[in-house]
């Protein structure tokens, strides 16, 4: 019988005890011996299930957790956002009549602003004053823009969006801040990148180490692009078999003479531990969708490097895949993302003293990866050849015969004389 039942009975039974009696202290008694049970009873219901009493506020501090966590990824991206749009937008200065920038502030310099120094307090007010303004003055950057081809760029003539891209690039690199370029196939994403290299030789001084990471059949056109566009870069090609990579690594790659390596994805596994030897300035990666899964061998490594900053290059626009943007966002901001290899991890972070997972509906994954593609919106620029179809050449068409081979000569003979296609059973 259910709870509420043995409550009537109970009450029943002490209604004849009463009339029987007729006493008060019985009464009393059997008041206490209830309130007992009861309370013994609710404090078994408590045991059995501790969350009963608290199921409702638990569940609302879970969801006010990972609202939280959201909300705070957006407002970041809200800042980075107010430093990286005006270089799309605005008017760039003439290159022209601009000097080469200097280089940023170093990162303990940056940190001696945020916090107060221990001697801090025995200086005077006007000298404090003093010293602020001096060293805001030192942290001032240079901010160059192009409004036309840059001058290091030998091989023709970058169009206008080539050349706001540039200024995109560069206001990443000014803010510390990675990204990616996912222009469309065909709009020149290899010049932009290579004429960002060019920037940081003749505006920043830095001429390198670069490293870029592309697809094994792009190699050559990569090397040649180089050549072509900003041939005061000298760019290394780490590619052979291993007594060829070994000759080149001894007296190329160690001695330092050289501003970019290209390399390929397998080169990179293999030659792991000499690149690792390296603090690498930029590092780009063409076809970025080869580290959307974070838990690849190759993700793994590239994630080991010491870079000052990183640069993604895809053709193809973001999935709606949540361990795809996951290992974009781990990749651009790991000082972020950077206690996790998962986003599951990450996610349930809050949550990993009790031992919980909080899996997600497919609403909340439909709602978290549009959160992610906002997050990721101020870190990526992607042009359309339709958006800027004015500026590109007109389509020549060319049409090159080509002779048949000696086999396709018989095959098409034959089909012409008996109307049927030789096979090997005939």
């Amino acid at each position: 019988m259910s709870e509420t039942g043995n409550g009537v009975e109970l009450r029943e039974e002490q209604a004849v005890e009463l009339e029987e009696t007729g006493g008060v202290e019985e009464k009393d008694d059997a008041s206490e011996a209830s309130k007992e049970e009861s309370s013994e009873a609710g404090q078994d219901a408590q045991d059995e299930d501790p969350s009963s009493s608290t199921a409702p506020a638990y569940e609302e501090k879970v969801a006010s957790d990972r609202t939280n966590r959201f909300e705070y990824l957006l407002k970041q991206t809200e800042v980075f956002a107010h430093f990286i749009q005006p270089a799309a937008q605005k008017t760039p200065t003439s290159p022209l009549k601009m000097k080469p920038g200097r280089p940023r502030v170093k990162k303990d310099e940056k940190q001696n602003l945020l916090s107060v120094g221990d001697n801090r307090h025995r200086r005077t007010e006007q000298e404090e004053d003093e010293e602020l303004l001096s060293e805001s003055s030192k942290t001032t950057n240079v901010c160059t823009r192009f409004d036309e081809s840059p001058s290091f760029v030998k091989g023709g003539t970058m169009r206008d969006y080539q050349v706001r891209g540039l200024n995109w690039l560069i206001s990443l690199y000014e803010n510390g801040i990675n990204g990616i370029l996912a222009d469309e196939m065909g709009l020149g994403k290899t010049l932009q990148t290579i004429s960002l290299l060019g920037y940081m030789k003749h505006y920043r001084s830095i001429p390198g180490p670069h490293m870029v990471l592309v697809p094994k059949s792009t190699l050559y056109n990569w090397m040649n692009e180089f050549k072509r566009w900003v041939p005061s870069l000298k760019a290394v090609c780490l590619i052979g078999d291993r007594e060829q990579r070994n000759a080149l690594i001894r007296d190329v790659l160690l001695p330092g003479e050289w501003d970019v390596c290209v390399t390929s994805y397998e080169m990179l596994i293999i030659e792991k531990a000499v690149f690792k030897k390296f603090n690498w300035r930029y590092l780009v990666i063409d076809e970025a969708h080869r580290i959307k899964n974070e838990k690849s061998k190759l993700s793994e490594i590239v994630r080991e490097f010491k870079t000052t900053n990183r640069l993604l290059l895809t053709g193809t626009p973001l999935q709606n895949n949540l361990h795809e943007l996951w290992a974009l966002l781990n990749f651009l901001l790991p000082t972020i993302f950077k206690s996790c290899t998962t986003f599951e991890q990450w996610f349930n972070a809050p949550f990993a003293m009790t031992g919980e997972k909080v899996d997600l509906n497919e609403e909340e994954t439909i709602l978290i990866i549009r959160r992610l593609h906002k997050v990721l919106r101020p870190f990526l620029l992607r042009r359309l050849k339709k958006e800027v179809e004015s500026q590109l050449p007109e389509k020549v068409e060319y049409v090159i015969k080509c002779d048949m081979s000696a086999l396709q000569r018989v095959l098409y003979r034959h089909m012409q004389a008996k109307g049927v296609l030789l096979t090997d059973g005939s």
